[in-house]
């Protein structure tokens, strides 16, 4: 496994749209191999998982500026993912450690376990301009492994101590569980936090999702963080051509994702980047093998799934939004907790297409 080649550098940027831990310029190693703890734990709920315990030195990335996403700095605690999402996009970044972008992802899990303390340091240090922090951009950072780990409150917590904003996207329940960190943390600063749900159906989430709660489990976590006064959004992701977009299906998304109190609503049609690409495919052939050939036509430009279909997508969404009282997202939103002044919903003309999942 190369641990050494991963580096950290005012000039590492790493690859197009990925945060700059995911390089490999010969800059001081972010850990070495030396640092590194090969763990199991004999409990059902690892099993077949390994942990590769690492002590970073450095936890903020910063987000090329070719990226889409909508903030400059990171903090992942974790990468692969137990969650086991077919088509997650953070896949490839596995193979830079030489470990599996499939069942590898899923099962070889790196924990940097002394994260909060690194955060610590690096909010105190006076080049440090209290820049929005994202989290779970990456992989879950509630995912199981957090259970044990327990890394999220300390994050959570050097933040608060430096009043610096920050948002949180997860499929996890666990985020309940740092509730009073949360809203303590509301006091001091803006924060956001998004739930993802893509899709109800059942049969869809447990091969899709295999890893994650239930879709009905997360609107639960929206609707309590609204009980407590902090609002949540709702990136609906992703909307998977010719198994989750009909339009009941969308309907009784967005109608679910209403009544749990969502501030917003943003819908994300599937991408497929390489290494997800693969592992998706896969995964289609054997559930669904006459939509391989769809598939391969709707994708063939690349990545993503052409203009006109994400359009339709996001006009549907947009529309069934407005019509159960949300409406779609604004840009911040999802960053704020505190208040704002209403504003009429403003119709969306072109689709979504963020890259955090």
């Amino acid at each position: 496994m190369r641990w050494e080649n991963l580096t950290v550098g005012p000039g590492n940027s790493g690859r197009s749209g990925e945060p700059a831990e995911h390089g490999r310029a010969a800059d001081a190693a972010l850990f070495g191999a030396d640092a590194v703890t090969v763990r199991t734990f004999d409990t059902p709920e690892f099993a077949g998982i390994t942990f590769h315990e690492v002590r970073a030195r450095s936890v903020l990335n910063r987000v090329p500026g070719a990226s889409r996403m909508p903030f400059e700095w990171t903090v992942n605690p974790y990468r692969g993912c137990t969650h086991a999402c077919v088509y997650c996009f953070a896949r490839k970044t596995h193979s830079y450690l030489d470990l599996d972008t499939g069942v590898g992802f899923d099962s070889q899990i790196v924990v940097k376990v002394n994260a909060p303390e690194v955060l610590r340091r690096q909010l105190a240090s006076r080049r440090w301009q209290g820049d929005h922090v994202a989290m779970g951009t990456n992989v879950d950072c509630y995912q199981r492994a957090e259970g044990r780990y327990r890394l999220m409150p300390g994050i959570i917590s050097a933040l608060t101590e430096h009043a610096n904003p920050f948002s949180i996207l997860t499929k996890g329940t666990l985020i309940l569980r740092d509730l009073d960190l949360l809203t303590r943390a509301a006091e001091v600063t803006d924060i956001g936090v998004s739930v993802s749900v893509g899709f109800l159906d059942a049969e869809l989430w447990c091969t899709v999702e295999p890893g994650t709660p239930a879709p009905e489990r997360r609107l639960d976590v929206v609707r309590t963080l609204g009980e407590h006064g902090i609002g949540c959004g709702v990136l609906m992701a992703p909307v998977i051509p010719f198994l989750g977009d009909e339009p009941a299906q969308l309907r009784a998304t967005v109608r679910a994702i209403a009544a749990a109190g969502a501030t917003s609503v943003t819908p994300l049609v599937l991408h497929l980047r390489p290494g997800a690409r693969e592992w998706f495919m896969a995964w289609l052939g054997q559930h669904h093998p006459h939509l391989v050939r769809r598939y391969e036509r709707l994708y063939a430009e690349g990545a993503y799934a052409p203009r006109w279909y994400q359009r339709r997508i996001t006009r549907q969404v947009h529309e069934l939004a407005r019509e159960y009282g949300i409406g779609p997202s604004r840009p911040g939103l999802a960053r704020r907790v505190r208040p704002e002044e209403p504003e009429p919903p403003a119709v969306a003309t072109e689709p979504t297409q963020l890259t955090l999942l």
